[in-house]
Protein backbone atom coordinates (compact mmCIF):
# COMPACT_ATOMS: atom_id res chain seq x y z
CA UNK A 1 0.00 0.00 0.00
CA UNK A 2 0.91 3.63 -0.46
CA UNK A 3 0.32 6.26 2.20
CA UNK A 4 -1.04 9.79 1.75
CA UNK A 5 -0.38 12.43 4.41
CA UNK A 6 -2.36 15.68 3.95
CA UNK A 7 -0.25 18.47 5.45
CA UNK A 8 -1.41 21.61 3.68
CA UNK A 9 -3.40 23.25 6.49
CA UNK A 10 -2.48 26.73 7.64
CA UNK A 11 -2.31 25.87 11.34
CA UNK A 12 -4.34 28.88 12.43
CA UNK A 13 -5.01 27.33 15.86
CA UNK A 14 -1.29 27.69 16.61
CA UNK A 15 -0.67 31.24 15.45
CA UNK A 16 1.66 33.07 15.79
CA UNK A 17 4.01 30.03 15.97
CA UNK A 18 2.77 28.80 12.58
CA UNK A 19 2.99 32.17 10.82
CA UNK A 20 6.32 31.18 9.23
CA UNK A 21 6.64 27.50 10.25
CA UNK A 22 4.43 24.57 9.16
CA UNK A 23 2.33 23.28 12.04
CA UNK A 24 3.51 19.76 11.15
CA UNK A 25 7.06 20.81 12.03
CA UNK A 26 6.17 21.75 15.60
CA UNK A 27 8.32 19.37 17.67
CA UNK A 28 7.62 17.01 20.49
CA UNK A 29 10.87 17.57 22.38
CA UNK A 30 13.26 17.35 19.40
CA UNK A 31 11.23 15.49 16.74
CA UNK A 32 8.79 17.22 14.35
CA UNK A 33 5.26 15.89 14.70
CA UNK A 34 5.04 14.81 11.06
CA UNK A 35 8.07 12.56 11.55
CA UNK A 36 6.04 10.49 14.04
CA UNK A 37 3.40 10.01 11.32
CA UNK A 38 5.98 8.97 8.70
CA UNK A 39 7.61 6.58 11.17
CA UNK A 40 4.19 5.01 11.84
CA UNK A 41 3.90 4.31 8.10
CA UNK A 42 7.33 2.71 7.98
CA UNK A 43 6.63 0.58 11.08
CA UNK A 44 3.44 -0.55 9.33
CA UNK A 45 5.40 -1.78 6.31
CA UNK A 46 4.63 1.22 4.06
CA UNK A 47 7.58 2.97 2.45
CA UNK A 48 5.91 4.81 -0.48
CA UNK A 49 4.54 8.02 1.02
CA UNK A 50 2.96 11.07 -0.61
CA UNK A 51 2.78 14.24 1.49
CA UNK A 52 0.27 16.87 0.34
CA UNK A 53 1.73 20.30 1.11
CA UNK A 54 0.90 23.94 0.35
CA UNK A 55 2.54 27.34 0.30
CA UNK A 56 5.01 27.89 3.12
CA UNK A 57 5.55 24.16 3.72
CA UNK A 58 9.02 23.84 2.18
CA UNK A 59 10.49 23.05 5.60
CA UNK A 60 8.73 19.66 5.51
CA UNK A 61 10.44 18.75 2.23
CA UNK A 62 13.79 19.94 3.54
CA UNK A 63 13.40 17.88 6.72
CA UNK A 64 13.05 14.61 4.79
CA UNK A 65 15.82 15.49 2.33
CA UNK A 66 19.57 15.01 2.76
CA UNK A 67 21.38 17.95 4.36
CA UNK A 68 24.90 17.55 3.01
CA UNK A 69 26.33 20.53 4.90
CA UNK A 70 24.94 19.33 8.23
CA UNK A 71 25.99 15.73 7.60
CA UNK A 72 29.50 16.86 6.64
CA UNK A 73 29.77 18.95 9.80
CA UNK A 74 28.64 16.07 12.02
CA UNK A 75 31.07 13.74 10.24
CA UNK A 76 34.04 16.05 10.82
CA UNK A 77 33.01 16.54 14.47
CA UNK A 78 32.92 12.76 14.91
CA UNK A 79 29.33 12.86 16.16
CA UNK A 80 28.47 9.55 14.50
CA UNK A 81 25.35 8.81 16.54
CA UNK A 82 23.68 12.08 15.61
CA UNK A 83 24.90 11.68 12.01
CA UNK A 84 23.18 8.28 11.76
CA UNK A 85 19.98 9.74 13.18
CA UNK A 86 19.96 12.66 10.72
CA UNK A 87 20.69 10.41 7.73
CA UNK A 88 18.01 7.91 8.73
CA UNK A 89 15.32 10.61 8.37
CA UNK A 90 15.99 10.97 4.64
CA UNK A 91 16.44 7.23 4.06
CA UNK A 92 13.49 5.74 5.95
CA UNK A 93 11.08 5.80 2.98
CA UNK A 94 10.43 7.02 -0.56
CA UNK A 95 8.71 10.32 0.17
CA UNK A 96 7.03 12.33 -2.57
CA UNK A 97 5.44 15.77 -2.42
CA UNK A 98 2.63 17.51 -4.26
CA UNK A 99 0.96 20.83 -3.51
CA UNK A 100 -2.66 21.51 -2.76
CA UNK A 101 -2.94 24.79 -4.63
CA UNK A 102 -6.29 25.80 -3.12
CA UNK A 103 -7.36 25.56 0.51
CA UNK A 104 -10.47 23.49 -0.23
CA UNK A 105 -10.33 21.03 2.64
CA UNK A 106 -9.26 17.50 3.45
CA UNK A 107 -11.32 15.90 0.70
CA UNK A 108 -9.68 18.07 -1.93
CA UNK A 109 -6.23 17.27 -0.51
CA UNK A 110 -6.90 13.52 -0.76
CA UNK A 111 -8.12 13.99 -4.34
CA UNK A 112 -4.70 15.44 -5.23
CA UNK A 113 -3.25 11.98 -4.56
CA UNK A 114 -5.25 10.23 -7.29
CA UNK A 115 -2.48 9.97 -9.90
CA UNK A 116 0.09 8.79 -7.36
CA UNK A 117 -2.18 6.17 -5.80
CA UNK A 118 -3.64 4.79 -9.01
CA UNK A 119 -6.14 1.93 -8.72
CA UNK A 120 -4.91 0.43 -5.46
CA UNK A 121 -6.13 0.76 -1.85
CA UNK A 122 -4.17 3.29 0.17
CA UNK A 123 -3.77 4.70 3.66
CA UNK A 124 -4.49 8.28 4.72
CA UNK A 125 -2.86 9.68 7.86
CA UNK A 126 -3.42 13.26 8.98
CA UNK A 127 -0.17 15.11 9.54
CA UNK A 128 -1.15 16.58 12.91
CA UNK A 129 -2.69 13.44 14.42
CA UNK A 130 -0.31 11.10 16.22
CA UNK A 131 -1.10 7.87 18.05
CA UNK A 132 1.11 6.22 20.66
CA UNK A 133 0.33 2.50 20.76
CA UNK A 134 2.07 -0.87 21.05
CA UNK A 135 1.08 -1.91 17.52
CA UNK A 136 1.15 0.94 14.98
CA UNK A 137 -2.37 2.23 14.43
CA UNK A 138 -1.94 2.12 10.64
CA UNK A 139 -0.74 -1.49 10.73
CA UNK A 140 -3.84 -2.47 12.66
CA UNK A 141 -6.07 -0.64 10.14
CA UNK A 142 -4.39 -2.42 7.20
CA UNK A 143 -4.88 -5.81 8.87
CA UNK A 144 -8.57 -5.04 9.35
CA UNK A 145 -8.86 -4.01 5.69
CA UNK A 146 -7.41 -7.38 4.70
CA UNK A 147 -9.92 -9.13 6.97
CA UNK A 148 -13.07 -7.24 5.93
CA UNK A 149 -12.12 -6.27 2.34
CA UNK A 150 -13.56 -2.80 2.78
CA UNK A 151 -12.48 0.71 3.79
CA UNK A 152 -11.47 1.10 7.42
CA UNK A 153 -12.04 4.35 9.31
CA UNK A 154 -10.37 4.82 12.68
CA UNK A 155 -12.52 6.32 15.42
CA UNK A 156 -12.33 7.08 19.11
CA UNK A 157 -14.88 7.80 21.82
CA UNK A 158 -15.30 11.57 22.05
CA UNK A 159 -16.80 13.61 24.93
CA UNK A 160 -20.20 14.96 23.95
CA UNK A 161 -19.04 18.55 24.42
CA UNK A 162 -16.39 18.00 21.72
CA UNK A 163 -18.46 16.01 19.23
CA UNK A 164 -19.17 19.04 17.02
CA UNK A 165 -15.50 19.09 15.99
CA UNK A 166 -15.59 15.58 14.48
CA UNK A 167 -17.14 13.51 11.76
CA UNK A 168 -19.27 10.95 13.62
CA UNK A 169 -20.30 7.44 12.60
CA UNK A 170 -23.49 5.49 13.12
CA UNK A 171 -22.88 1.75 13.06
CA UNK A 172 -23.47 -1.76 14.32
CA UNK A 173 -20.86 -3.50 16.51
CA UNK A 174 -19.22 -6.58 14.98
CA UNK A 175 -16.91 -7.38 17.90
CA UNK A 176 -13.30 -6.52 18.52
CA UNK A 177 -14.12 -2.77 18.60
CA UNK A 178 -15.11 -2.98 14.91
CA UNK A 179 -18.36 -1.48 13.60
CA UNK A 180 -20.20 -1.83 10.33
CA UNK A 181 -20.91 1.78 9.27
CA UNK A 182 -24.51 2.74 8.47
CA UNK A 183 -24.03 6.50 8.23
CA UNK A 184 -21.64 9.39 8.89
CA UNK A 185 -22.29 13.01 9.85
CA UNK A 186 -19.71 15.79 9.59
CA UNK A 187 -19.45 17.98 12.72
CA UNK A 188 -22.98 17.46 14.11
CA UNK A 189 -24.43 19.28 17.09
CA UNK A 190 -24.23 17.21 20.24
CA UNK A 191 -27.95 16.46 20.21
CA UNK A 192 -27.81 15.36 16.56
CA UNK A 193 -24.79 13.05 16.85
CA UNK A 194 -25.71 9.40 16.16
CA UNK A 195 -22.96 8.15 18.53
CA UNK A 196 -19.92 9.27 20.46
CA UNK A 197 -17.52 7.70 17.93
CA UNK A 198 -15.57 10.47 16.26
CA UNK A 199 -13.48 9.93 13.12
CA UNK A 200 -9.76 10.54 13.59
CA UNK A 201 -6.89 10.88 11.16
CA UNK A 202 -6.35 7.26 10.06
CA UNK A 203 -8.10 5.67 7.08
CA UNK A 204 -7.63 2.76 4.68
CA UNK A 205 -9.46 3.74 1.48
CA UNK A 206 -10.07 2.27 -1.95
CA UNK A 207 -9.65 4.20 -5.23
CA UNK A 208 -13.45 4.53 -5.57
CA UNK A 209 -13.14 7.45 -3.12
CA UNK A 210 -11.73 9.65 -5.88
CA UNK A 211 -14.89 9.52 -8.03
CA UNK A 212 -16.94 10.15 -4.91
CA UNK A 213 -14.83 13.20 -4.03
CA UNK A 214 -15.22 14.62 -7.54
CA UNK A 215 -19.00 14.50 -7.14
CA UNK A 216 -19.03 15.90 -3.60
CA UNK A 217 -20.16 19.54 -3.31
CA UNK A 218 -18.53 21.88 -0.87
CA UNK A 219 -19.81 21.33 2.63
CA UNK A 220 -18.93 22.71 6.08
CA UNK A 221 -16.65 25.74 5.85
CA UNK A 222 -17.00 25.87 2.06
CA UNK A 223 -14.61 22.90 1.80
CA UNK A 224 -14.81 19.48 0.18
CA UNK A 225 -15.27 17.24 3.19
CA UNK A 226 -13.82 13.73 3.11
CA UNK A 227 -16.57 12.56 5.45
CA UNK A 228 -19.25 13.72 2.97
CA UNK A 229 -17.57 11.74 0.17
CA UNK A 230 -17.30 8.66 2.39
CA UNK A 231 -20.96 9.01 3.40
CA UNK A 232 -21.96 8.99 -0.27
CA UNK A 233 -19.65 6.09 -1.12
CA UNK A 234 -20.95 4.09 1.85
CA UNK A 235 -24.24 3.67 -0.02
CA UNK A 236 -22.40 1.60 -2.64
CA UNK A 237 -19.46 0.13 -0.71
CA UNK A 238 -19.48 -1.42 2.77
CA UNK A 239 -17.26 0.43 5.24
CA UNK A 240 -16.04 -0.32 8.73
CA UNK A 241 -14.96 1.68 11.76
CA UNK A 242 -12.46 0.60 14.38
CA UNK A 243 -12.00 2.11 17.84
CA UNK A 244 -8.27 2.65 18.07
CA UNK A 245 -5.99 1.23 20.74
CA UNK A 246 -3.47 3.50 22.40
CA UNK A 247 -3.53 7.25 22.93
CA UNK A 248 -4.26 9.73 20.15
CA UNK A 249 -3.27 13.40 20.19
CA UNK A 250 -4.68 16.18 18.02
CA UNK A 251 -1.62 18.39 17.77
CA UNK A 252 -3.70 21.27 16.48
CA UNK A 253 -5.18 21.44 19.97
CA UNK A 254 -2.92 23.34 22.39
CA UNK A 255 -3.66 21.15 25.40
CA UNK A 256 -3.18 17.95 23.38
CA UNK A 257 0.12 19.33 22.11
CA UNK A 258 1.37 19.95 25.66
CA UNK A 259 0.06 16.55 26.78
CA UNK A 260 1.80 14.77 23.89
CA UNK A 261 5.04 16.64 24.56
CA UNK A 262 5.01 15.62 28.23
CA UNK A 263 4.03 12.01 27.53
CA UNK A 264 6.73 11.64 24.89
CA UNK A 265 9.32 13.27 27.15
CA UNK A 266 8.43 10.81 29.93
CA UNK A 267 8.99 7.89 27.50
CA UNK A 268 12.47 9.08 26.64
CA UNK A 269 15.34 7.28 28.38
CA UNK A 270 17.55 10.37 28.15
CA UNK A 271 15.26 12.89 29.88
CA UNK A 272 12.28 10.90 31.19
CA UNK A 273 13.60 10.67 34.75
CA UNK A 274 14.35 14.40 34.94
CA UNK A 275 10.92 15.34 33.59
CA UNK A 276 9.19 13.00 36.04
CA UNK A 277 11.11 14.50 38.97
CA UNK A 278 10.28 18.00 37.78
CA UNK A 279 6.55 17.20 37.59
CA UNK A 280 6.62 15.68 41.07
CA UNK A 281 8.25 18.86 42.31
CA UNK A 282 5.44 20.94 40.84
CA UNK A 283 2.84 18.84 42.67
CA UNK A 284 4.63 19.49 45.94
Amino acid sequence: MKAVIPAAGLGTRFLPATKAMPKEMLPLVDKPSIQFVVEECVKSGIDDILIITGRGKRAIEDHFDHSFELESLLHHKGDNELLREVRSISEMADIHFIRQKEALGLGHAVLRAEKHVGDEPFVVLLGDDIVFSKKPCTKHCVELYEKYSGPIIAVEKVPRNMIQHYGVIKGKPLGGNVYSIDDMIEKPKSEDAPSDLGIIGRYVLTPEIFDSLKKTPRGAGGEIQLTDALKSLNKKQKMYAWIIEGVRYDLGNKFDYIRASLDYALMRPDIGKQVREYIRGLKA
